[in-house]
């Protein structure tokens, strides 16, 4: 049993990962503060949006989560998430990535066909 009990927090390899990144870019910014560097500033936000790549890129390879509670056999945060690739519904990265539909979307169906141009 984990310190969690039951939930499923989405501890995931691309969320610890970008986590760790973004750690390391915010001390560089702290750095970059107190020396009143700016290039030591710069330097740390690239980390950062580098963090935020990485991880995206991560989740879209299927090291990330779902929205919502997933089965107690895939709670894991080493568990690779094989459905990734068609995307996860409400997802605003797959979305960003062109996979899946929001739940909304999906729901409704297929778009309605356009009506031909008249000549």
């Amino acid at each position: 049993m984990s310190a969690h009990g039951d939930y499923d927090l989405g501890h995931t390899v691309a969320g610890w990962t970008g986590t760790a990144i973004g750690v390391l870019g915010s001390a560089v910014l702290g750095a970059g503060v107190v020396t009143a560097s700016a290039a030591v500033l710069w330097a740390g936000a690239a980390v950062v949006v580098l963090a935020a790549l990485v991880c995206w890129v991560l989740h879209l390879a299927g090291w990330g989560k779902a929205t919502g509670l997933r089965p107690k056999a895939a709670q894991g945060w080493r568990v690779r998430d094989t459905g990734a690739r068609g995307g996860h519904p409400d997802c605003l990265g797959c979305r960003m990535a062109g996979r899946g539909r929001s739940r909304a979307a999906a729901a409704a169906g297929p778009a309605p066909a356009s009506r031909p141009a008249r000549v």
